[in-house]
């Protein structure tokens, strides 16, 4: 995990089926490149996975899709 592994980080993750470098920025008032970083060494986890639409990246969060999916 990140370093800044914390609740907040852990509760935007789940909040959603997808995050993104804002909502990290606007939740924990850090800088974009920070929510960046933290966002990739996430994805090379494999919890995330990162999908681009058109200017915007998207962090998928696979698990929780598929739970979402499937009615768990």
């Amino acid at each position: 995990m990140p370093k800044i592994y914390s609740k907040d980080l852990i509760e935007i993750l789940f909040r959603h089926p997808y995050t993104k470098i804002d909502f990290l920025v606007e939740d924990l008032s850090i800088t974009r490149q920070t929510a960046s970083k933290h966002l990739q060494e996430i994805e090379k986890l494999g919890v995330l996975r990162n999908i681009k639409v058109k200017n915007s990246n998207f962090y998928i969060n696979i698990e929780l899709l598929e739970r979402l999916r499937k009615g768990i």
